[in-house]
C-alpha cells in the first residue's frame, strides 16, 4: 500500500519535472459560493492535468531493463499524456489504449508526446482485458491509471503542495474537493493531507449517474457504474473506485458529492472568466460542487482541485455560453 514515505521518494524524484501548481483565488467565486474558495490549479500541469505526476513517479521508479522494454497505460487522455511525457524522457517506447471517443485533442496530444495511441470501443470493449493482452503479447509493463502505488504516491505531491500553500495563507481547516474518477489523486491527496494538514478532510466529487465512489462510500464496498460512457467528464469516468484506493478513500475521505454536468459547464465558464484558467468538464466537477452545492459543504474555505484542463474547442464553446444564459 502506498505510504507517506512513498509519496515523500516521489516528490523528491519529482523535483525539476512537475511544476507546483498555483493555489488561486477570487472574490467574486467567494461571493457566488459564500465562504472563501481556494482553487488548485493542476490544470497549468505539465500536460495539462496533474496525471503528469503520476506518470512521472512511476516511471522514475522503473528500472533500466523495465523501461528499455516499454510501458503501456489505459486512459481517456490524460494518464495517458502522462505517461507518454515521461516515458519520451526516460527513453522508454510507450503504448497507450484510449477509447475512440475521448477528445481529439487528447489523442492528438499523445500521439505528438511520442506515443503509439491503439483505439477501442469502451461500450463493449474491456480495457483492462485489452491492455493486459497488449502487455503479455509485448512484453511491456502495464501501469494503471490509478491502481498503482507509484501512481498514487506521484498524486500525492499534490497534497503536499496543497498543505504547504494554505499554511501560507494561514488555512487550517478546509474540505478539499477533488474530481474523482478511480481514485488516485483523492487517495493519493488524502494520504499527504492526513501527515501534513490533518485538519483537513478530503470529498470526492463525480458526476450525476457516475458516483460510484459517492455510493462506494454509503455502502461501505466497492460500488460499480451501470455506465461507463455518455458523459462530457471523461477525465473521471471509470468503472469503479480502484481496489488500492478505495481502501484509502473509506478511512480518510468525507462523504462524496455529486454534481449535475451542466453545473460543471457553469463551473468551467466562470473560471475562465475570474481565474483566467481554462478547464475540461471532469476537472471542474469540485469547483461545480463548492459554488453550487454549498448547502453539502461545512468549512468556512474550501479548497478545489481543478484536475485538468484539456478539452476539445466545441465543448469549451459550450460552457462559455452558459455565461450568456
Amino acid at each position: 500500500m502506498t505510504s507517506l514515505a512513498m509519496i515523500e521518494a516521489a516528490a523528491t524524484r519529482l523535483q525539476g519535472h512537475i511544476r507546483r501548481t498555483p493555489l488561486l483565488g477570487s472574490p467574486f467565486l467567494d461571493e457566488i459560493a459564500g465562504r472563501r474558495i481556494l482553487v488548485k490549479a493542476e490544470n497549468l500541469q505539465h500536460t495539462g492535468s496533474f496525471k503528469a505526476r503520476g506518470g512521472w513517479a512511476a516511471l522514475s521508479a522503473m528500472d533500466k531493463a523495465t523501461l528499455k522494454r516499454g510501458v503501456i497505460a489505459y486512459s481517456s487522455g490524460n494518464h495517458a499524456q502522462g505517461i507518454a511525457r515521461a516515458a519520451a524522457h526516460h527513453g522508454a517506447p510507450a503504448t497507450i489504449l484510449m477509447p475512440s471517443d475521448s477528445p481529439r485533442i487528447k489523442i492528438e496530444n499523445t500521439r505528438a508526446l511520442g506515443a503509439e495511441v491503439v483505439l477501442y470501443d469502451r461500450a463493449v470493449q474491456d480495457r483492462e482485458k485489452i491492455g493486459g493482452d497488449l502487455a503479455r503479447d509485448r512484453n511491456l509493463t502495464l501501469v494503471k491509471p490509478f491502481d498503482n502505488e507509484q501512481v498514487i504516491a506521484g498524486q500525492g505531491t499534490c497534497g503536499f503542495e496543497i498543505a504547504d500553500q494554505a499554511k501560507a495563507l494561514r488555512v487550517e481547516q478546509a474540505e478539499v474537493l477533488v474530481n474523482c474518477g478511480g481514485g488516485g489523486l483523492t487517495s493519493g491527496i488524502a494520504l499527504a493531507l492526513e501527515a501534513r494538514a490533518p485538519k483537513m478532510v478530503v470529498r470526492p466529487c463525480e458526476p450525476v449517474g457516475y458516483d460510484d465512489t459517492a455510493r462506494s462510500l454509503i455502502s461501505g464496498r466497492i460500488e460499480c457504474n451501470e455506465a461507463t460512457t455518455g458523459s462530457i467528464c471523461d477525465a473521471i469516468l471509470t468503472p469503479s473506485p480502484g481496489t488500492l484506493t478505495f481502501p484509502i478513500i473509506k478511512r480518510l475521505c468525507g462523504p462524496g458529492l455529486v454534481v449535475p454536468e451542466a453545473d460543471a459547464l457553469r463551473a468551467m465558464a466562470l473560471a475562465f472568466s475570474r481565474l483566467k484558467i481554462v478547464l475540461e468538464p471532469g476537472g471542474a466537477i469540485s469547483l461545480a460542487a463548492a459554488l453550487f452545492h454549498g448547502d453539502q459543504i461545512s468549512t468556512d474555505t474550501v479548497i478545489v482541485v481543478a484536475t485538468g484542463g484539456n478539452v476539445d474547442p466545441c465543448v469549451f464553446a459550450q460552457a462559455l455560453e452558459t455565461l450568456d444564459a
